[in-house]
This record gives structure tokens, sequence and C-alpha cells, in this order.
């Protein structure tokens, strides 16, 4: 699948993706991408997070690919029982353990739990071994609920810019080896 194929969905996280964060970066670059602007990104609600994905996804007039990190995993994955456009696939990064008490801030609990239901399209997940808001434990077990191929990104934090990861050339190279191997 070539990117002209689809509308490729920017899904941030909590506070948004900033100019300098891989996904921001990847919206300019990708000619279908558009993000899901949340209405508070702050203060975050499921509810309102979860009908702007819908609301997006059932406006696409071609197949979907998401791009989702951090609350954007969630977020993604709660509005998927409610959308009517196909879904080709789905590139899911840093999900946070949305179960965890101990995790800050307190939103993202409010997120949680996950669905375990296989998804019904392919996808991958991309983890850290040191992530602040998920383990790598709980990602691989989230991936192999859904049969999603988890990739282990070392020791990479959040994947986020604070942790180094502004352009991240090695995501943008396995997204684009995803892509291709989805079905238009």
């Amino acid at each position: 699948m070539k990117v002209s194929d689809t509308h490729i969905l920017i899904v941030p996280g909590y506070t948004n993706s900033g100019p300098d964060h891989w996904q921001s970066r990847w919206e300019r670059k990708l000619s279908t991408a558009r993000r899901v602007v949340q209405a508070e990104w702050s203060k975050p609600v499921r509810e309102d997070w979860v009908a702007r994905m819908i609301h997006e996804v059932n406006a696409a007039t071609k197949p979907v690919v998401i791009i989702a990190h951090s609350l954007g995993v969630p977020t993604a994955v709660h509005a998927l029982p409610h959308c009517k456009r196909r879904i080709a696939g789905a590139f899911l990064v840093a999900p946070p353990d949305v179960d965890n008490s101990k995790i800050r801030p307190k939103h993202f609990m409010t997120f949680g739990p996950y669905p375990r239901d296989p998804l019904p399209f392919p996808s991958l997940m991309i983890a850290s071994r040191n992530d602040p808001f998920g383990s790598y434990d709980h990602a691989g077990d989230i991936a192999n609920a859904w049969g999603s191929l988890l990739i282990d990104a070392g020791e990479a934090g959040h994947i986020n810019t604070e942790s180094g990861h502004g352009p991240w050339p090695e995501g943008s190279m396995v997204f684009a080896q995803f892509l291709s191997r989805l079905q238009a």
C-alpha cells in the first residue's frame, strides 16, 4: 500500500505531540496524513477523545492507517467498534499501562482497561524497555492479545522528543515497511 492509497490518522497522546515530535514531523512529510485534534489535550476525557477518533475515521474516503502514540493507543482501540470505514492497519507506539494506579498522570487510568479482542487488521506495536508510562511486559501482553507484531525498541524511554526521538528515522523505516505490506 502506498501513502496516496490511504488516509493516515496521526493520533497523539496526552498534551499532543509538539512540533519536534516524530508524529508531527511525519504528519508534515506524509501527504495524506492528518492529526486527530482533541479539544482538551491536558485534561483528556476518554469519551471525548474516542468520539473525535470515531469522527475522523468515519470521515475518511480511503482506507485508514492509524499512527498512535501513548494515550493515542487506547483512544484508537476503544474507537474501533464504532468505526464504519475500513482500517487497513495500525502502527502503535509506547502504549501506556492504563490499568496501573502508579502511572501518572491519573488521567491515563480513565482510558482503561484495554479491550482484549484481536484487532481485525494488521498491527505493529513498538515498545521500550524503560518507558515511564508502561512496562515492556505490559506492552507484550496487549500486543499478544491484539495479534500485533511487537518490536523491542530497547531502552528508548517514551519514544518521544524528551527521550531523543524527534525525527526517529528508525521508526520511519519500520513504518514504511509496515505500510508496504498492507493490502489496498
